[in-house]
């Protein structure tokens, strides 16, 4: 967890427009699941590519996706047109996502979010409603997975145990 949050620090630091989106965002609504990276939200324009880009720097970002592991170019201009970022750094894996299915785009994004304090860090995390949408949408079998105990942990929100009253 420490690797997320600095991942999470770096982007704050450097005035990233970003939502913690995926496993993460489960784990900051009480999930148990394990995550192995990072998933945000995040508009891909030249102005907030470049502040992702100092986020990162220092960090060797390079291409999770690709054969070689090619290294990530340092240019915003270079990224343009590019929907996702599949990144490997030194501090893990960041996956960068302009557009969350069962949610929409990044404006869709930030309306369905909440801002949480994740101690060092405060930021916008998908609402657990939302979250539960996209895993839906994905339909992973980790996914649903993971619907289903953030399902449960909603229940226990709305209809907490009342036994010993």
């Amino acid at each position: 967890m420490d690797s997320t949050l600095d991942f999470l620090k770096r982007l704050d630091e450097q005035g990233a427009r970003f939502v913690v989106v995926g496993g993460v965002a489960g784990v900051a609504h009480g999930s148990t699941l394990v995550t192995e990276d990072l998933d945000v939200c995040a508009p891909l324009t030249r102005e907030n590519l470049a502040k992702i880009l100092a986020a990162l720097r220092g960090l060797h970002p390079c291409w999770r996706m690709t054969q070689n592991h090619r290294p990530l170019a340092e240019n915003p201009t270079e990224l343009a047109g590019y929907k996702n970022l599949y990144l490997t750094t030194d501090l893990g894996q960041i996956d960068i996502i302009s557009e969350i299915a069962g949610v929409g785009d990044f404006a869709d994004v930030v309306h369905e979010s909440i801002t949480l304090d994740l101690g060092p860090v405060s930021c916008r995390v998908l609402d657990l409603g939302a979250l539960i949408r996209s895993k839906r949408a994905l339909a992973r079998p980790k996914d649903l997975q993971a619907a289903a105990e953030l399902e449960a942990i909603r229940e226990r929100r709305i209809c907490p145990d009342t036994e010993g009253e």
